[in-house]
């Protein structure tokens, strides 16, 4: 059974990720509107992975006898001046649910709750994915600066990202 602390902890959690998804579906809205399809299609899939991070988190708590409270979700940004800022914006958003997933793990080791600690594992090994992809992303946008030609070559790459995997593969 999973203490209170923890069950609030980890519907906080939940939310968190929502509005990730929620962040990225308003970014991926955002690159449509400046025509940058591959930037579009990359944020659009970081959609679809936010959504497999709330439902792990979500499934896991009812499956250890928690109650799911789903709670409003903030409404994102929906302009963000360029495709780089865009990205820098992810990049810093990924870095707090980073420093969530960590406070979570502090959390889960206050309440000497090993289940939801090992649990816990494939989250922060995923945040340092997620940082590292943005990052990257981040620092190529910038090397390129305003050169038009190479702009459309990282959108085109950035639109052959492939499909995260499904939840139950995650």
């Amino acid at each position: 059974m999973i203490t209170k602390k923890m069950e609030k902890a980890l519907n906080e959690q939940i939310n968190k990720e929502f509005y990730s998804a929620y962040l990225y579906l308003a970014m991926s809205a955002y690159c449509n509107k400046i025509n940058m399809p591959g930037c579009e299609h990359w944020f659009r899939l970081q959609y679809d992975e936010e959504i497999i991070h709330m439902t792990k988190l979500f499934d896991y708590l009812m499956q250890h006898g928690g109650e799911a409270r789903l709670m409003k979700i903030d409404e994102p940004a929906a302009e963000f001046g360029s495709a780089l800022s865009a990205f820098e914006a992810a990049l810093k958003h990924e870095q707090f649910v980073t420093q969530s997933i960590n406070e979570l793990l502090n959390v889960a080791v206050e309440e000497k709750d090993h289940a939801t600690q090992v649990f816990l594992q494939w989250f922060i090994t995923e945040q340092v994915e997620e940082e590292a992809n943005a990052k990257e992303i981040v620092d190529r946008l910038q090397m390129i600066g305003d050169n038009g030609a190479a702009l459309m070559m990282i959108d085109d790459k950035l639109g052959q990202r492939l499909p995260p995997a499904p939840a139950a593969e995650a």
